[in-house]
């Protein structure tokens, strides 16, 4: 990511919502903050798409802006809604379905 692309957020009022839109069938991705110590990324999935079971290094923390998410962490799933978040622990595995469509933003703590 460019310093101009992450200077860009700095100093103004947000709505992450109205930062990423839905793309028919896809996933849409931007990243806010993107440090050593951590990122923040918004995600738009579309109905129907997902990511499948992955891991991640670090603690994932998934706020819901829009719709519903089903996660997946460590075999277990959770319907999360808007304005709700879950935890996903550092090397659990996890997925994530679009239930409906839905937006989410995306904080990764790297420690």
């Amino acid at each position: 990511m460019t310093k101009k692309k992450q200077e860009e957020f700095k100093e103004k009022v947000l709505d992450p919502g109205e930062l990423i839109a839905y793309q028919d069938g896809s996933v849409v991705s931007r990243m806010l903050v993107f440090k050593p110590t951590g990122t923040i990324t918004l995600f738009a999935f579309d109905a129907g798409e997902g990511l499948s079971e992955h891991t991640a290094p670090y603690d994932a923390i998934v706020t819901i802006i829009d719709g519903e998410a089903e996660i997946t962490i460590a075999g277990k799933e959770f319907h999360v809604n808007k304005g709700q978040m879950i935890i996903m622990p550092a090397n659990v595995p996890h997925a994530l379905n679009a239930v409906q469509r839905f937006k989410m933003m995306l904080t990764m703590i790297h420690a």
